[in-house]
C-alpha cells in the first residue's frame, strides 16, 4: 500500500508540473491549444514515474511503460504535426479569451491545464496501480495487449486516413466515409477506447480491479463529454452528414447499413 501511495503521489506531482509548465508556455505563445500535445505526453510521464517508483512485477511494469509510451508519443506527435501545419489557437479557446479578458490567464490554468492534469492522473490509474502489485504476466495480460494493439491500429490508421482526406482540397466541405470511417464515425475515438480498456485488463490481471475507473472515465469523455458528441454537434449541419450518420455506426465498428431505396 505504501508503494502505491508513493506512486500515486509522485505521478500527480509529475503530471501537475508538466501541465503547469505547458500553461506558462501557453501564456507566452498566447495559445492554449498546445495543451492537446501535452495530453499524450502526460500519460508517458506518469507511465515512467510508475515504472520507476513501483515495486510490482517488473515484466508488467515494463509492458505498461512501453504501451503507454508508444500510444502517447504517437498521439502527441500527430497533434503536434497537425498544429505546425495549421498554427493558431483553437477557436473554442479564442472565444474564452474574449469572454474572460484580463482574467483569462487564471481561467485557462484552472479550467484547462489543471483539469487536464487531474483527468490524465485518473485515466492512468491502471498504470499506476498495476506497477505497485506483484504477480507474473498471465493470459489476461495477453488479452489486454491484443485489445491495445487493435486500438492503436484504429487510432493510427483512422487519423492517417482523415489527414489524407483533409489534405485534398476537392474534399473541402464533404464527409469522410472511406476506410475505417466507413465502419464507424469515430475510429480514432474507438481506438482510444480499446487502448485504455486493454491497459485496464492488464491492471485487472494484477488484481487492481478498482483502477478500471480510469478506462470508465475515458469512455465517458470519448462518448459524452469532449469527444464524439461534441464533434457531432459541430458537424451536424454539414451537407451529407445526416445520411452518413444514418448508415454508419456511431462508435463500435460494424458494416454500414444499406441506404433506403426509393419506392418503385
Amino acid at each position: 500500500m505504501d508503494d502505491l501511495v508513493a506512486t500515486l503521489a509522485l505521478s500527480a506531482g509529475a503530471v501537475l508540473a508538466l501541465l503547469i509548465a505547458t500553461w506558462l508556455v501557453s501564456l507566452k505563445l498566447r495559445d492554449v491549444s498546445i495543451v492537446d500535445v501535452a495530453w499524450g505526453l502526460g500519460f508517458v510521464v506518469i507511465a515512467w514515474v510508475a515504472f520507476a517508483s513501483g515495486n510490482g512485477d517488473f515484466g508488467r511494469r515494463s509492458l505498461l511503460a512501453v504501451l503507454v509510451t508508444v500510444w502517447g508519443l504517437r498521439l502527441a506527435g500527430y497533434i503536434g504535426r497537425r498544429k505546425l501545419r495549421h498554427p493558431g489557437e483553437d477557436p473554442r479557446y479564442g472565444e474564452w479569451r474574449k469572454k474572460w479578458g484580463d482574467r483569462f490567464w487564471i481561467v485557462s490554468l484552472i479550467n484547462v491545464f489543471l483539469l487536464q492534469a487531474v483527468l490524465v492522473w485518473i485515466v492512468s490509474l491502471p498504470v499506476q496501480a498495476a506497477s505497485a502489485r506483484d504477480g507474473g504476466l498471465g493470459w489476461l495480460d495477453a488479452v489486454g495487449l491484443v485489445l491495445w494493439a487493435v486500438g492503436l491500429f484504429f487510432e493510427g490508421v483512422g487519423d492517417a486516413q482523415m489527414a489524407r482526406f483533409k489534405a485534398d482540397e476537392t474534399h473541402r466541405g464533404t464527409v469522410m466515409d472511406h476506410g475505417l470511417w466507413r465502419y464507424t464515425r469515430h475510429p480514432n475515438y474507438f481506438g482510444d477506447f480499446c487502448v485504455w480498456w486493454g491497459i485496464g485488463l492488464i491492471a485487472l490481471s494484477s488484481g487492481a480491479w478498482w483502477s478500471l475507473v480510469g478506462p470508465a472515465v475515458v469512455t465517458l469523455l470519448l462518448t459524452r463529454v469532449s469527444g464524439k458528441d461534441h464533434l457531432e454537434r459541430a458537424m451536424a449541419q454539414r451537407p451529407g452528414y445526416a445520411e452518413y450518420v444514418a448508415r454508419t455506426s456511431g462508435f463500435f465498428p460494424r458494416p454500414p447499413r444499406e441506404e433506403a431505396r426509393p419506392p418503385r
